[in-house]
């Protein structure tokens, strides 16, 4: 059931869902804690499981021109705080993997595990930052067309036939993305800290999942961070979408590595 919650005179929107250590699950750009739903009634037969919409997305209101990841992480850290969680597993989809890479840095004493699923801790690079740039300039121009086109583009091109009823389901929902909560995102996710320090020295646990042919995050490209690293690796045969696209292995995977925590 969403609950709500008050950060800073806007509304927060949440579920918090069965017993034992917290698992705070959070959404990429487009997305909302809907995403989570599948995951989260698994999940929660073993770990207290939290998912939350993050600032413009979902029901969450927005909290200005520009969301930096730090931005979300103090409402993450809020919501926690209002919960009486002092530590939790966090598993992070895409742009929640930036969120939840900042909480870390942010809030080191609060992570007792840290799962990036098709996520990164670099920095954008100058060519990336130049298309969130174009990205921002469609979707005030269309924003219907611009997220239709960014959805189905997330999932890899041999999934895109069979998946067509699931990539519909997920366009609906990003639809309802608001336009400023859209630019918000945008404009922070080019503005992001490189964060692969944490990657290196991070005191807690760590898992990489990325997907093979994933057509926005670069897998080889994406390797290189975890070398010489304890962090876990998972590679699967899938694009962006790796929660749909590799649904079982995706839960199998942070099952096993929860477990090991």
């Amino acid at each position: 059931m969403i609950q709500q919650h008050l950060y800073k005179n806007i509304p927060v929107a949440y579920t918090d869902s069965g017993k034992g250590t917290a698992l705070v699950l959070l959404h990429g750009f487009l997305e909302n804690q809907l995403m989570w739903q599948d995951f989260a009634s698994e999940l929660s037969k073993k770990y207290r499981v939290i998912t939350v919409d993050l600032l413009g997305h979902g029901q969450t209101g927005c909290l200005g021109y520009i969301h930096e990841m730090e931005d979300q992480a103090d409402l993450v850290h809020d919501l926690l705080a209002h919960l009486r969680i002092r530590k939790a597993l966090f598993v992070g989809h895409s742009m929640g993997g930036y969120v939840a890479l900042a909480f870390a840095e942010l809030y080191p004493d609060f992570v007792k595990a840290l799962v990036l699923m098709n996520s990164t801790s670099l920095a954008d690079s100058d060519e990336r930052k130049i298309n969130r740039d174009r990205a921002i300039t469609a979707v005030k121009k269309d924003h219907t067309a611009f997220v239709r086109l960014s959805i189905a583009n997330l999932f890899s091109e041999e999934n895109r036939n069979g998946l067509a009823q699931e990539i519909e389901q997920v366009k609906l929902q990003a639809l309802k993305t608001p336009l400023q909560g859209i630019v918000a995102a945008l404009e922070g996710m080019k503005i992001r800290k490189d964060r692969e320090v944490l990657l290196h020295f991070g005191p807690y646990p760590k898992m990489l999942v990325l997907g093979e042919k994933d057509p926005v995050l670069n897998c080889g490209e994406n390797v290189a961070q975890v070398e010489n690293t304890k962090t876990e690796l998972v590679i699967l045969n899938g694009g962006h979408m790796s929660h749909i696209e590799n649904r079982d292995e995706v839960l199998r995977a942070i099952g096993t590595f929860l477990k090991k925590v």
